[in-house]
């Protein structure tokens, strides 16, 4: 495997990122992007739609339960989608205007040269990630994955937190095979043996488990985390004045139905995991028992570090060049999400 064929994949998100940041700077000297250099519209205007990125349909479960006010503007498609490369495709292919991603997806964007930039954040400060091995598996810490099969998701939050994770245990990438496959896939190479250890989301493993623990498969925590959940959209849309305003207005709706989710877990367990997902009400509570407290910064310094962060150990490792993540930031958005919700969750 070529590192930097993987990390092509895996740097696509990036992109997607870094054209929101044009916007926020307001780039006077490109025509192109003079819409985007425009103070917010206080309203609508009408007939303005979206399609918005809602993973399992969680977008759409979370306004209803919480009963959020109608969004002033049409939502054209809910778009089942999640994972960064897809994403990007989806914008490339403009059957896509906004999306929920991590980190990751905006740096990948931006080194295939898509320009795109982040809108809203949300901090995460407790790992949503654990490290499951395959069935029969020695392994029993980070330093254990030297010389071993690794699944690295290219363009995804689990590809941050592997490297991250390695970089940790002082582990270099050539001392570990890193076997390049997406998310949905981690299940089935564990199971088979393609892989050793697979980042799995907390969501996944205690289903995993369930399974294969009784043959020896077992997972390994770290406190690496994820920090960034975060919201962008192409910068052709954020060009777009109606559209830029209709982001606006859906960020403080994305953040309260955050809040609401982690208000209300037994519901949540109940309505989403239980009749969706189809786990136990026990399987749901050990995932919510480990959920995030959403956290949305009024000011994005601290991301931005991450993200630089995350760049920079990408760049180190020859996958991608090194650049300033600042562009991949449209701080026009950056403290509506905040003034949407109580102090608590703010920071």
């Amino acid at each position: 495997m070529h590192r930097r064929v993987f990390l092509t994949s895996l740097l696509g998100a990036s992109a997607a990122a870094a054209g929101l940041t044009g916007c926020a700077k307001g780039d006077a000297s490109a025509a192109a992007k003079g819409a985007a250099t425009r103070p917010l519209a206080d309203k609508v205007p009408a007939g303005t739609s979206l399609k918005i990125a809602s993973y399992q349909d969680v977008q759409q479960l979370q306004f209803r339960l919480a009963k959020l006010p109608k969004l002033p503007f049409t939502v054209s498609s809910w778009v089942n989608i999640g994972a960064g490369p897809d994403v990007i495709n989806a914008f490339r292919a403009k059957s896509l205007d906004l999306a929920n991603n991590a980190g990751i997806p905006p740096i990948q964007a931006h080194y295939q040269g898509f320009d795109a930039k982040i809108v809203a954040i949300n901090v995460t400060r407790k790992p949503n990630y654990l490290f499951a091995t395959k069935p029969g598996s020695d392994i029993r810490t980070v330093r254990d994955f030297k010389g071993r099969r690794l699944a690295f998701s290219q363009g995804q939050a689990q590809g941050v937190v592997l490297l991250r994770a390695l970089k940790q245990a002082g582990l270099k990438y050539d001392e570990v095979k890193l076997v390049p496959l997406t998310s949905n896939q981690f299940l089935t190479a564990l199971q088979s043996g393609q892989v050793d250890v697979a980042p799995l989301a907390n969501s996944q493993a205690p289903a995993y488990l369930k399974q294969y623990q009784g043959k020896g498969a077992h997972t390994i925590k770290t406190d690496v985390v994820d920090l960034l959940n975060l919201l962008w959209a192409p910068q052709s849309v954020l060009n777009d004045p109606a559209k830029a305003a209709a982001i606006a207005a859906y960020i403080p709706a994305w953040a309260k139905g955050q809040v609401w989710q982690y208000e209300h877990p037994d519901t949540w367990n109940e309505e989403f995991y239980v009749k969706t997902q189809n786990l136990t009400t026990e399987q749901a509570k050990s995932i919510t028992e480990l959920a995030n407290k959403p956290l949305f910064p009024p000011s994005w310094d601290e991301a931005i570090k991450w993200e630089q962060e995350t760049a920079d150990l990408l760049a180190e490792g020859g996958f991608v060049k090194k650049f300033d993540v600042s562009s991949l930031f449209d701080h026009r958005f950056e403290s509506l999400a905040a003034e949407a919700v109580p102090a608590k969750y703010r920071r």
